[in-house]
């Protein structure tokens, strides 16, 4: 089993990104993205669980996640984005529908993609 993930750049404030990523091996009920800036922690950013789908507040109106079940992969729109939406962003999976308490964190999802370079900056 193998998430790709892709779609990363280097943007300004502002600009729009859209990062995909792609399964192969099996399918999932739970798609995660979470991102990662120099020396913090891996931070929750939306999941989409069958039709329910749930952002940080942080990313809420800017972000748009959605799920493509013909390509067997998950869509995450960025628009409005700001240079502290820099980081990298992993694409993560579950097999099962995930509990709403364990959705923000990593330790909830069980297939994990690369991660893939966004920088916003002027």
């Amino acid at each position: 089993v193998q998430l790709q993930a892709s779609g990363g750049g280097l943007v300004q404030p502002g600009d729009s990104l859209r990062l995909s990523c792609a399964a192969s091996g099996r399918t999932f009920i739970t798609w995660g993205w979470f991102r990662q800036a120099p020396e913090k922690d891996r931070e929750f950013v939306a999941v989409v669980r069958a039709h329910n789908i749930y952002y940080a507040d942080s990313m809420k109106g800017r972000f748009t996640i959605s799920r493509d079940k013909a390509k067997n992969q998950v869509v995450l729109q960025m628009n409005s984005l700001k240079p502290e939406d820099t980081g990298t962003y992993f694409c993560a999976a579950a097999p099962n529908y995930l509990i709403t308490s364990s959705v923000p964190y990593p330790s909830g999802y069980d297939y994990w993609g690369q991660g893939t370079q966004v920088t916003v900056s002027s």
